[in-house]
């Protein structure tokens, strides 16, 4: 077909074991069965174990099926199934427009009858652009929408006439801005297709990127693999050969069957994630290698390259997922000709090699600014209500005051415990607080009429308890600087010409004494420590493993010391006790969080830096919603890369106030400056 769209599929044909955890609860039952002879009792329990590794490995085991896909061509949106068949279909004559909504990414096909949710673009396993595109192509509506699928208003009835904009039968009004970018990546594709590239210096050879060596390496996760499951036979013998008469020899041996059986599985998932991508670019095409088979794409094919963040499939599932950066390579007719896997690599350096080589590479348009939380829904509703109303200070404690200047709203000083004055994404803030020390208001300094200065200078007057730190610190680095100018030693007459040399050399002799900038682990600043709660969590799981290994040491060796029972009364107890005293040794260690003006250190409670981060080297702090990991703290550059992950988890609600406190971005790093908070309420 002209123009086609194929969504992303699975790898097919992968060696997996078949049935492994119904065939693991066959083997632990098995041993838990007094089979006697010995050596049938172990062959039973080793074939157990090996059946589904063994089936995963048939060839006929490994043929699977592929997977159902979706697929947007001239004969309509259709989900295609094992060989070939139509298993959901959509005709393109009923198709009388397509809409996607941008709160939850879900495509509507809107038809005669009404509408239908088809489901997530990322699910379908299709990129917004390549889809936006090859719709525009095909010649079906596209609309993009801001809000969810679920606030769409049925179009079934709706007389198209009668309605000037079909996103407003629909009840949802279209996101102009996020339309737009899709335009504008649209025409800078269009005019890599169509006009002439630019001639200019291009690097000869290759060159070549690659993800990280994944730590352990691919050869160090299959030997543990295998180890494990050595060991585990191995146990199982040698219990069989003392004598699995009892049950705990026997409860043993399952015990020694489920560990190797666990440990295979770890290492081959483990396997299925350590794949590097390694890329290979040059003027004459692409390489892509990200599994047993690489991806080559000729440069002559390619009319652009798309790197942002797209999707590639999930190594032990097969499922669509996210993935920044990913790149997809568009021919001279806009057909999207390959996916390409870069999650992993830095997207700068990707996009930099690949134009230096001569391909035309085009980055998604900004990310929206990141609007900052105001706290305008926490005003009063009087401040509504007064047109022209600003914040005022007045009988000794701050008011709400009309266009006349009379105070209609007033706070008493008792109610105020404090006044603060920061600066949050350029703009100032002010933050207020009650007796006892918990913040109950928080807006913009724009949004309650009122300057910086003349609140901080009223209110000291007035005998309010306020704090400004960055004027504070910008009056003290004035004093110092002026007072060094005062104090400073007269420069030494210049030596005469006669000396020549070794003037020149005596002087470049001397040390100069170079103020050395502070560091970040000594500067002032905020000191935060890991919650209490996630340290008793930490406390338990150390006893919960303790006490793990004292049961599996009792009963493997419970009946060379007594007995199970014996043997647990003394190795449980001491279980918690290693427990709680080898944690105690790390926990009286433990890392802590110092936020300054300086920038961010990781220091121990002894005083060793773990790390330290320059200010000018943090472009955000916050919390990474990553798909294939764990939601952590990290530290982001100006660019938007990782630099460090910090390792506990502090109080966020401090944490964000210390960034703003000391002028540190709180969030990630954002592409466009912050949008100003409004003028009005």
């Amino acid at each position: 077909m002209e123009h086609e769209l194929v969504g992303l599929r699975g790898p097919g044909g992968r060696w997996r074991p078949v049935a492994v955890g119904p065939f693991a609860l066959l083997a632990v039952v098995l041993a838990l069965m007094p089979i006697r002879p010995g050596w049938l009792w172990v062959s039973l329990i080793v074939a157990v174990v090996a059946v589904p590794w063994l089936l995963g490995a048939a060839p006929e085991a490994r043929r699977r099926r592929p997977r159902p896909y979706w697929r947007l061509s001239e004969t309509g949106l259709e989900r295609i199934g094992p060989g070939g068949l139509s298993m959901v279909r959509y005709e393109r004559s009923r198709i009388e427009s397509l809409a996607v909504t941008t709160g939850d990414g879900v495509l509507t096909v809107v038809h005669k009858f009404g509408r239908t949710a088809v489901g997530s673009l990322d699910s379908m396993g299709m990129e917004l652009l390549p889809f936006f595109v090859t719709a525009r192509r095909i010649g079906i509506p596209f609309q993009l929408l801001d809000g969810d699928a679920a606030e769409l208003a049925d179009a079934a009835g709706a007389d198209p006439g009668a309605v000037p904009d079909e996103a407003m039968a629909l009840g949802l009004p279209r996101h102009s801005v996020a339309e737009q970018r899709l335009l504008d990546q649209e025409a800078r594709l269009l005019a890599a297709a169509h006009e002439p590239a630019e001639d200019g210096p291009q690097k000869t050879g290759e060159a070549r990127l690659a993800t990280p060596e994944p730590l352990p390496s691919r050869r160090r996760i299959a030997l543990l693999g295998a180890l494990s499951g050595a060991l585990g036979a191995v146990m199982v013998v040698r219990i069989a050969v003392e004598g699995a008469g009892g049950f705990g020899a026997r409860l043993a041996a399952g015990c020694w069957a489920l560990a190797a059986i666990t440990g295979m599985l770890a290492a081959r998932r483990r396997l299925l994630r350590a794949v590097r991508i390694q890329w290979t670019i040059s003027a004459a095409g692409l390489q892509v290698r990200g599994g047993r088979r690489p991806v080559r794409v000729q440069a002559g094919s390619i009319a652009a390259l798309v790197v942002g963040p797209g999707l590639r499939a999930d190594p032990l599932s097969g499922e669509p997922r996210r993935a920044e950066p990913a790149v997809l390579a568009f021919d001279h007719r806009l057909r999207m000709v390959a996916r390409l896997p870069a999650h992993g690599l830095d997207a700068f350096q990707l996009a930099h090699a690949l134009d230096d080589h001569g391909h035309r590479v085009i980055t998604p348009g900004r990310r929206p600014p990141r609007t900052p939380e105001y706290g305008l829904e926490g005003l009063p509703e009087i401040f509504a209500r007064v047109p022209g109303g600003r914040l005022v200070v007045a009988d000794g404690g701050l008011g709400w005051a009309d266009a006349a200047g009379e105070v209609v709203l007033r706070m008493p000083e008792d109610r105020i415990g404090g006044i603060e004055l920061l600066t949050i994404a350029g703009h100032a803030w002010v933050r207020l607080y009650d007796a006892e020390g918990e913040e109950f208001f928080a807006a913009p300094l724009s949004a309650l009429r009122i300057a910086r200065t003349d609140l901080r200078e009223s209110a000291r007057r007035a005998g309010l308890p306020v704090t400004d730190a960055e004027y504070d610190a910008y009056l003290s680095a004035a004093f110092h600087s002026a007072v060094a100018t005062l104090s400073a030693e007269p420069e030494p007459a210049p030596v005469a010409a006669v000396s020549g040399g070794r003037a020149e050399a005596a002087a470049a002799a001397e040390p100069e004494e170079a103020e050395a900038p502070e560091s970040p682990a000594s500067a002032p600043g905020s000191l935060l420590d890991a919650t209490r709660r996630s340290r008793v969590g930490t406390y338990l799981v150390s006893m919960l493993l303790c006490e793990m290994v004292a049961v599996l040491g009792a009963v493997w060796l419970g009946p060379d010391l007594g007995g199970f029972a014996v043997t647990a009364s003394w190795s449980m107890p001491a279980g918690v006790l290693i427990g709680l005293a080898g944690y105690w040794l790390y926990d009286r260690n433990r890392a802590q969080l110092r936020v300054s003006t300086a920038g961010l250190a990781v220091v121990t409670r002894r005083g060793r830096v773990e790390w330290d981060l320059t200010r000018d080297r943090v472009g955000g702090v916050g919390i990474d919603e990553s798909a294939d990991r764990m939601p952590r703290l990290v530290v982001w550059s100006p660019a938007g890369r990782v630099l460090r992950q910090v390792g506990f988890p502090p109080d966020l609600e401090e944490l964000r106030r210390a960034c703003e406190r000391y002028g540190l971005p709180w969030g990630p790093p954002d592409a466009d400056r912050p949008a100003p908070p409004p003028p009005e309420l």
